[in-house]
């Protein structure tokens, strides 16, 4: 099948999965019980009362309508998209950050064996340490930081918890991209003379692409999960984490508006893995078709 061809089959496979999930929302809603099933006194699906499971029509009907009968208030989904631009952009410098770090340690470790040995245990290692822990450190360090004119703002905090998340993947890819050359090349460039860092230029960076391109944009996904649990963690306001719980607060009353910002954040997330996507086309001459296959 043809580059395009794949992809406009990813597409109706996207949208397929999509309906599917339409269907069972409202099939379940039509046909399950209204107290929920349970199974030995614990809930493993919900009730399916109004409630709890809004109509997708309802859902969208009210994201329509005015965030709360104040004059002039903005529509829900006007709301969600400021917010979730606040949080694409904090993501993205998290994610940034996250990346550039996490491909220097892929160079350190790549370059020292020692360094792979020493480094990689403390990497998977960082990964099990919960956000909602770390989070009051990093504000707690971060409202210690005042360096003249510069003061550390809660946004930034957000931003290192994203980058946390966003550096551990793409570590990952990047060293295993730095070491997959075949030994048969190493040999050539040693031939021609060439140092470690024009190996890495010529021939180790290029094939580290179809390895990258992946981390990447787990890494964006990963920034972007990072980003909603810090708003909530941190207390940081104007993003799609902090509207989620706002929203979720007012859900007695108004339980379809509450569905508008986990809809926007998911939303995020495809927008962030598109974008990384867009690095991916303009380096796809180094999209090597074994590596992807």
């Amino acid at each position: 099948m043809t580059r395009p061809g794949v992809r406009f089959s990813a597409v109706l496979w996207g949208l397929a999965g999509l309906v599917l999930l339409a269907v069972l929302w409202e099939g379940y809603k039509a046909v399950g019980p209204v107290t929920g099933v349970q199974f030995f006194g614990q809930s493993i699906l919900p009730k399916t009362d109004d409630r709890s499971m809004p109509h997708l029509v309802d859902m969208v009907t009210r994201a329509l309508q005015p965030v709360n009968s104040a004059v002039g208030s903005p529509p829900v989904w006007v709301s969600v998209i400021g917010a979730a631009l606040n949080s694409l952009g904090v993501a993205a410098v998290g994610w940034v950050a996250g990346s550039v770090v996490g491909f220097l340690l892929a160079l350190l470790m790549q370059r020292l064996r020692v360094a792979e040995r020493a480094v990689l245990p403390w990497l998977i290692l960082s990964q099990t340490v919960p956000l909602i822990a770390l989070a009051p450190v990093i504000v707690a360090w971060g409202g210690k930081i005042q360096i003249g004119a510069f003061s550390w703002d809660r946004w930034m905090s957000v931003a290192v918890i994203a980058s946390y998340l966003a550096f551990f993947p793409v570590a990952v890819g990047a060293l295993r991209g730095l070491q997959s050359p075949d030994a048969i090349h190493l040999e050539l460039m040693r031939t021609y003379n060439a140092g470690w860092f024009k190996t890495l230029l010529r021939l180790r960076l290029p094939a580290s692409v179809p390895y990258l391109i992946p981390a990447l944009r787990l890494g964006a996904a990963s920034a972007i999960v990072g980003t909603v649990v810090a708003e909530v963690s941190t207390g940081y306001k104007g993003g799609i984490g902090r509207m989620i719980i706002e929203f979720a607060q007012s859900g007695t009353s108004d339980p379809a508006k509450a569905y508008a910002p986990i809809a926007g954040a998911v939303i995020l997330g495809l927008v962030s893995a598109g974008l990384v996507a867009l690095v991916g086309l303009a380096l796809k001459r180094f999209n090597r078709q074994e590596a992807a296959s």
